[in-house]
């Protein structure tokens, strides 16, 4: 009888982008670290701008996203291209791009990349793994729908940053993990 093999460490790529919903951005890596889940955060200069006006994280710190797990992710030069996940022999388990602006959508959608967030998840669509976009901005135009279309066709699971309310949320909290 062969022993059981262990069990691959799971390894998700995280893109955080200037539209509103850094307290999303913060949960999901919050959640992967817990899950002891390899989390590489991959973040635009606008997500930077983004998680300091509204979350207070003037630092790029692996501590400070990951509620005290920093030592489950890694960090990546928002503008560095040529970073080990912007690369197909680059192995994860899929990439979540949140929150995401209708910009890094549209330049996902055209395969245009002006960093590392926008050209890990082309990377990831185009090695067929899975690929998240979670949209926080509204309302949507046709210009979105249509980046929608052509990004679902690629492949992609649009999220729409819509929290229910069924749930009957008692927070903002409850709202952020609903989603």
């Amino acid at each position: 009888m062969t022993a059981p093999q262990p069990m691959k460490a799971r390894r998700i790529v995280v893109g955080i982008t200037g539209a509103s919903g850094a307290a999303y951005a913060v949960r999901v890596i919050e959640l992967l670290a817990e899950r002891n889940v390899e989390v590489h955060v991959a973040c635009s200069n606008l997500g930077k701008r983004l998680l300091a006006e509204e979350a207070g994280i003037t630092k790029l710190d692996a501590d400070a996203l990951s509620g005290g797990r920093g030592d489950r992710l890694v960090m990546h030069p928002g503008n560095d291209v040529g970073a080990a996940c912007a690369s197909g022999s680059f192995r994860h388990d899929g990439m979540v791009v949140v929150p995401a602006s209708s910009n890094t959508l549209a330049k996902i959608a055209h395969g245009i990349s002006d960093n590392l967030v926008q050209r890990a998840a082309q990377v990831t669509l185009k090695e067929r793994r899975p690929l998240v976009i979670a949209h926080r901005e509204s309302p949507i135009g046709l210009t979105e729908i249509e980046a929608m279309r052509k990004v679902t066709e690629a492949g992609a699971i649009i999220a729409p940053l819509a929290p229910g309310l069924y749930l009957q949320p008692k927070s903002v909290n409850d709202l952020i993990d609903f989603m």
